[in-house]
């Protein structure tokens, strides 16, 4: 809360002070962003056009950070549903994959295909990339994706020399083939 006592002090009266409030919010879904600024200044035709210019400015900084936020998410498309589906993948399942990774312009990495070799892991133990983990939760036997995976949830600034680089957004197409069920501890 602010103190006004100077207000009175120097003989201003409070109805000469113009106030104006802004707030502003956005979520990136992990995190909830607060901006709270409040404008207080004696001359409204002056001090108006900086604190507007001000405004404008902050606004736009915050759009631009909502905007990066969302290129920054994890995109899961389903490219084949499965319609009977009695057990979906979770943390701890052991998943065998079939896949093919490429890079944003089209350039392919790597793909299980061409070896006729599934990969298998352990889900959401970290024994693949953040972006896999996430984006293969809730998979069904027999069902393929589409992930879009930006370089935080990939292989971050630093890449995976010499076919991945750093910052790079992997687009993987991914195929669930089984589902080994752990016993639940």
């Amino acid at each position: 809360m602010h103190n006004f006592s100077h207000v009175e002090e120097t003989g201003c009266h409070m109805d000469s002070w113009l106030q104006y409030s802004v707030i502003l919010g956005c979520s990136d879904g992990e995190t909830d962003l607060l901006f709270s600024w409040t404008l207080r200044f004696f001359s409204p035709v002056t001090d108006m056009r900086l604190y507007l210019f001000l405004a404008v400015t902050l606004m736009t900084l915050l759009t631009e950070v909502v905007q990066g936020a969302e290129k920054k998410k994890l995109q899961i498309g389903i490219k084949k549903r499965v319609e009977n589906c009695p057990i979906k993948s979770r943390k701890g399942d052991v998943l065998n994959m079939h896949y093919t990774g490429k890079l944003e312009d089209g350039t392919e990495f790597d793909s299980s295909i061409p070896r006729n070799q599934p990969f298998t892991f352990t889900l959401g133990t970290g024994q693949v990339i953040k972006g896999w983990d996430q984006g293969l939760l809730g998979m069904c036997e027999g069902e393929k994706r589409k992930l879009v995976i930006p370089s935080e949830l990939g292989y971050g600034d630093r890449g995976a020399p010499p076919k991945i680089p750093g910052g790079a957004t992997l687009i993987f197409e991914v195929e669930l083939l089984s589902i080994e069920r752990r016993s639940d501890l």
